[in-house]
């Protein structure tokens, strides 16, 4: 079965997701309503937590098998649980996805304010994949 993945952070980078994922992707720009995504404190990447009445963009990625799910999974870690939304496409239409959403018990680490994405490529990025070593490690947990 092939999946859908709606991305709103670090993973909108395709060369991070096909790492991530262990598969070349491409994304398609979507946006998920009824959420908000706010920085993480001390780190690089958001979270998204529901809010009503506000819109996260993102990126959608198509056909990840369970393998690449499971991938996910494990990058994501225990703060993030993966929910099924409604996405809705930039050009029209929506589709079912996977997102990962912050878990209730965890949104404390998360800051005031929204996270900006054009900041993340200027600044983020590099600081990210520097601390970020562990796509070879996705390979014997997932």
């Amino acid at each position: 079965m092939n999946d859908c993945c709606f991305t709103y952070g670090s993973l909108m980078c395709q060369d991070i997701m096909s790492g991530v994922a262990g598969m070349v992707l491409r994304g398609e720009p979507a946006w998920l309503g009824g959420y908000a995504r706010h920085p993480v404190v001390g780190e690089d990447y958001p979270g998204a937590i529901a809010a009503p009445g506000a819109v996260v963009e993102g990126v959608l990625y198509r056909g990840l098998g369970q393998a690449a799910l499971r991938r996910l999974d494990v990058f994501e870690g225990d703060m993030y649980e993966r929910l099924r939304v409604g996405v809705n496409l930039v050009g029209g239409g929506d589709v079912t996805a996977w997102c990962y959403i912050v878990r209730d018990r965890y949104q404390d680490r998360l800051q005031a304010g929204t996270w900006d994405f054009a900041a993340f490529l200027r600044q983020g990025k590099a600081r990210f994949l520097s601390r970020y070593m562990g796509f070879a490690e996705l390979e014997r947990e997932a």
